[in-house]
């Protein structure tokens, strides 16, 4: 059969801050991918950390069930590569190219080639521009016979950001929703807002090749990122500030991927590997831990969850956390019994130390949080202790439990270790960089 070929194409730390989403970000080559392609408005990660995240959307396995609970270049690696992504493609035929940043596979494991792509992409800069490029030229010469899959990873919009170029005027951005409209915010916003361009100016470089080449009519291109932005109160937290993210796709004509649609129901990283073996057809290995979008896709059923799951273990310092969403409410627990919030698990910024000169660092954090994402969906007003909540917030602790049961999740057992040879800061320090 003639098996479509697979472009994956992942940024760092871009949240849903594109202008398909509603935020008044230059990124207009995104627009019309969204325009012509499906977008999943409530789409999440599985950890909204890098490595977890990555690693459960290749394996479709939630990270503590793939030895990924924190960075790979901090000591963290998969339990199994063969689960990855690549190794079920290539039993059907596909060959497979990696350009970019992968950062599931340390230098400790031999970095990329412990992954089992057949080719590593050489990069002239590595960058947007360098990646782009070298992206580009790879689809210039494909051997159009043997279906491909291609994982094409940025660093952007990684900080350290770029200085804003005069198109995004800190004097008329728009600050992320759980931060202060402050011109210190602003100015930072402005930064992220000129790097998401650039990230922008790369797919429309990648996506322009596709269409020269024809090579469109037959490729489902996937578009999504590891987890929210790097800020204070998004990035490796479990509100939807740091587990919502974009995702977008667009495949040949008959597929379903394809008209401008837009996605409302609960969907998950982890559902992304079932995805696409439902697309290529091919029987879906039994280790999967999630579920097809594709019902979705094709108007068969109105949702394929009722729930979606996250977690964090390590980032730069040990803050064990889970959380469960449903469409109504976000219940999040901490296992750490910490009542100060991790600050080396927050990017260095100047929205950071604007934040810290307000007293960020004695705010106290709860053990538990309870949120109705209908009333108060940026998730500030925690319901835990209410008494007229404690059925909800009993059903939500149950949900909860089951899926840690379920998943035989490390957690119940006790704190986690640090991985032989990992490196973790002090959860009492200040910076990532120790």
């Amino acid at each position: 059969m003639n098996r479509p070929n697979i472009i994956y194409l992942h940024s760092h730390d871009t949240g849903r801050y594109i202008s398909p989403y509603g935020h008044a970000i230059r990124t207009p080559n995104l627009q019309r991918f969204a325009e012509r392609g499906v977008l999943f408005r409530q789409a999440f990660c599985a950890n909204p950390t890098c490595s977890p995240s990555r690693a459960s959307l290749l394996t479709g396995r939630y990270a503590h069930n793939t030895g990924m609970l924190g960075l790979a270049h901090r000591g963290w690696s998969l339990d199994d590569y063969s689960k990855h992504l690549v190794h079920t493609l290539r039993r059907v035929g596909y060959a497979s190219a990696l350009c970019g940043i992968q950062h599931i596979a340390g230098p400790q494991i031999g970095g990329a080639d412990a992954i089992g792509y057949d080719q590593v992409l050489q990069l002239d800069e590595r960058n947007w521009d360098g990646c782009s490029a070298a992206a580009a030229a790879w689809l210039e010469q494909r051997d159009r016979e043997q279906p491909f899959f291609l994982s094409v990873g940025f660093f952007e919009t990684h900080r350290k950001f770029p200085t804003h170029e005069p198109e995004d005027d800190p004097r008329h951005m728009q600050p992320p929703s759980p931060l202060p409209d402050t011109p210190e915010v602003r100015r930072d916003m402005a930064d992220y807002a000129t790097m998401a361009h650039q990230l922008d100016t790369a797919y429309g470089r990648i996506l322009d090749t596709l269409d020269r080449t024809g090579l469109a009519e037959n490729t489902v291109v996937i578009i999504t990122t590891d987890h929210g932005i790097a800020f204070p109160q998004m990035k490796c937290c479990l509100t939807d500030h740091g587990i919502g993210v974009l995702l977008m796709m667009r495949g040949p004509a008959g597929s379903g991927l394809t008209g401008g649609r837009c996605i409302d129901a609960l969907v998950s990283h982890i559902d992304l590997f079932p995805t696409l073996c439902d697309v290529v057809q091919i029987e879906p290995p039994d280790w999967l831990q999630g579920v097809s979008l594709m019902p979705l896709v094709r108007d068969d059923a109105p949702s394929v969850r009722d729930e979606v799951f996250a977690e964090v273990n390590y980032h730069a310092a040990y803050e064990p956390k889970r959380c469960v969403r449903t469409e109504r409410y976000k219940y999040i627990k901490r296992y750490d019994g910490r009542s100060h919030v991790v600050l080396p698990n927050c990017d260095d910024s100047s929205t950071k130390d604007a934040l810290l000169g307000l007293g960020w660092r004695d705010r106290p954090i709860a053990q538990e949080e309870l949120y109705d994402l209908v009333f108060n969906p940026n998730e500030t007003d925690n319901l835990a202790a209410r008494p007229d909540m404690a059925d909800v917030l009993d059903q939500m602790r149950t949900r909860l439990d089951r899926w840690m049961r379920d998943t035989d999740d490390p957690i119940l057992a006790g704190p986690i270790p640090l991985v032989e040879g990992g490196v973790t800061n002090d959860p009492d320090g200040l910076s990532p960089q120790g």
